[in-house]
């Protein structure tokens, strides 16, 4: 007996079809998502193979035909719950990390991005001019859906994910906005630059004002109404997920393509005042995301034309080179110019520059107009310009995903970017002067600091501040302590360096964690949770007794983690095992030198004639750059 619903037994008006596709694109999501947290790349990469999977070339589940004209209207939606829950997360602390980059990356790099992109499809693809400009302003966007996963696999230090967020975030705007204008100017035959400015301000205006209209009413919704004590949590999530979606329809009514500007100005806004169940809500907003990315990135994968792609020919994977590298890194390194980002992390920059689903929509709505119009009024020549559209776009994305959003740890981990997370509390004289040591080394340091005045102090230094009680377990969690590989219990208080100490050890299984100790006799009983312990008194009287016997000694060690650096890494391989210390120091790079090594937990100094074997502990001392050369030479990343 077949198991399957007879359909004159279905609800009135459910298609047996519909129902199929929204399963698998579901089933598919999350079997993406699975891949994507199994492999530790980007789920974008495993939701677009899932669409040329599940699409006509193969499968032959999802089809343009299944939807209807319903497709622009899923797709305005699906942008909207996607950009409000990037800019949500957009926190004005965030931008304090890496301002000056930021701005110059939504300045100056969308302007070298849209003019250089459009000209390349200008003169490569022999597009209209009109058309290479929507293309060129599509192709601005980077956007939260491709940014956010590469982020959360790839811990890169705090001031480069801000500027990669802020650059998703806003330039997702940017391009919507603009690509509208230009391609209402195009359809209607009248090209004025004076005109895209004009509809480019309008729009923004347009979407800026709803924005913050909805965020308001929403904001007084929130903190001034009685949601019912039962399930307020839950009303406060459905209440927000609903204002986003009025915020963008609103908008868009009013000006085509206002709704993203409204969405991500709302989300931006109610991200950095203080509502009542934030957690809940971002909770619940991340797992509408996942079926929303989901469902959109697979529904528009499935509509791509492998022929159109493959007609772009040379010309297409010519462009594709040019925007991911020769426009993606001239603009990173132009836009951030002394901004305290280093060599390598402008590399990483350079080499992430994915496009995500903001063109991927606009391109695929934009294309079926063009063909619509092409059929009503007869102007036949757009079908060609509706196939460089929509083929570009695509392979845009397909390749800087592929290319640049899977391989991204990778690329942090070849130029060693990847820095230690270290998390201190306390920001007073100890805490801060750590921290800026550390933060001069390249490590991702957060500070947690209940006093008001300390705390603006040490943000207007620069340094990541979280503001509470670093006994506060949901205050620890905020700040990242679960991600953390080392934290400091610097405060002046002996009692609270213990206690958050035994929250590190026991709650959230730090496996680093030092304490600072004010009166020795509290060594005892945290080196019994085997917490490592500073005390004081004793790194004070050694410190003088090298000033007084050892002052070069002396000198040189303020300098370790900026000048100088001292590390030390395990002999696992056989470019180590069985050589001399007389052999290895012929390949050290100049200004550094093997200073101790360490076997069966003691350390020495070696001879020349001593061979290392595997377990070894060797040290290395010097100038920053010559250890960190011989560190990537003895011992590269696996």
């Amino acid at each position: 007996m077949s198991d399957a619903i007879p359909p004159q037994l279905l609800p009135v008006g459910v298609d047996p079809n519909l129902l199929l596709i929204v399963a698998s694109i579901v089933a598919f999501g999350v079997l993406s998502q699975v891949l994507a947290d199994r492999y530790r790349v980007p789920s974008v990469l495993f939701l677009i193979l899932s669409g040329i999977v599940l699409g006509p070339k193969v499968l032959g589940i999802v089809t343009q035909s299944a939807f209807g004209g319903s497709l622009s209207t899923i797709v305005g939606l699906s942008v909207a719950i996607i950009v409000f829950e990037g800019a949500f997360h957009l926190h004005v602390d965030k931008l304090r990390q890496s301002p000056v980059a930021a701005v110059r990356l939504i300045t100056v790099g969308s302007l070298i991005s849209f003019l250089g992109t459009a000209a390349a499809v200008y003169y490569l693809l022999g597009a209209d001019i009109g058309i290479a400009l929507v293309v060129g302003a599509l192709l601005i966007a980077t956007g939260p859906t491709v940014i956010t996963p590469i982020l959360e696999i790839v811990p890169v230090r705090r001031p480069v994910g801000a500027a990669l967020e802020t650059e998703g975030i806003v330039n997702d705007v940017t391009a919507a906005i603009l690509a509208a204008v230009i391609f209402k100017a195009v359809t209607a035959q009248q090209i004025d630059p004076r005109n895209f400015l004009v509809g480019f301000v309008e729009r923004l205006g347009v979407g800026v004002g709803v924005g913050l209209l909805v965020a308001g009413l929403l904001w007084y919704v929130l903190t001034r109404v009685d949601l019912s004590s039962g399930n307020a949590p839950e009303n406060a999530r459905l209440i927000t997920f609903a204002g986003a979606l009025v915020a963008y329809s609103v908008a868009n009514t009013i000006a085509t393509e206002a709704g993203v500007a409204a969405v991500a100005t709302a989300g931006v806004v109610l991200g950095n005042v203080d509502i009542p169940y934030r957690e809940e809500i971002e909770e619940f907003k991340g797992t509408i995301r996942l079926i929303v990315l989901s469902f959109i990135f697979i529904a528009l994968a499935a509509l791509i034309e492998i022929d159109t792609l493959l007609s772009m020919g040379l010309a297409g994977v010519a462009v594709v080179a040019i925007v991911a590298l020769v426009l993606r890194p001239l603009l990173v390194f132009l836009s951030t110019v002394r901004t305290g980002l280093s060599f390598r992390e402008k590399l990483f920059v350079s080499a992430v520059g994915p496009r995500g689903i903001i063109p991927a929509a606009i391109a695929t709505l934009f294309a079926l107009e063009l063909q619509h119009l092409a059929t009503q009024e007869g102007r036949g020549a757009l079908v060609a310009q509706s196939n460089i559209l929509a083929g570009t776009v695509f392979m845009v994305i397909v390749v800087t995903v592929v290319l640049q959003g899977g391989p991204a740890r990778w690329f942090a981990e070849r130029l060693d970017i990847l820095p230690m997370r270290v998390l201190i509390v306390g920001s007073g004289k100890v805490g801060r002067s750590l921290a800026e040591r550390l933060v001069e080394r390249g490590e991702d340091v957060v500070v947690i600091e209940e006093d008001e005045e300390t705390l603006q102090s040490s943000r207007s230094a620069g340094f990541t501040v979280k503001q509470g009680d670093g006994t506060d377990t949901d205050v620890l969690r905020s700040a990242g302590i679960e991600n953390a590989k080392a934290v400091i219990a610097a405060t002046g208080d002996d009692d609270t360096n213990l206690l958050v100490s035994q929250l590190a050890r026991s709650t959230f299984d730090v496996e680093d964690v030092i304490a600072r100790v004010n009166d020795p006799k509290n060594v005892d009983p945290l080196e019994e949770l085997g917490v490592q312990t500073i005390s004081s008194t004793d790194a004070t009287a050694w410190a003088i007794d090298n000033a007084i016997e050892r002052p070069a000694l002396s000198d040189w060690m303020t300098e370790i983690g900026r000048s100088g650096d001292v590390q030390e890494i395990e002999v696992t391989s056989e470019d180590l095992a069985g050589k001399s210390i007389a052999t290895l120091a012929e390949d050290l790079p100049n200004r550094c030198l093997i200073a101790l090594v360490g076997r069966d937990g003691e350390s020495r100094v070696p001879d020349a004639d001593d061979t290392l074997q595997y377990g070894d502990h060797v040290t290395f001392l010097g100038q920053t750059e010559a250890v960190r050369e011989a560190i990537d030479r003895f011992h590269p990343h696996d």
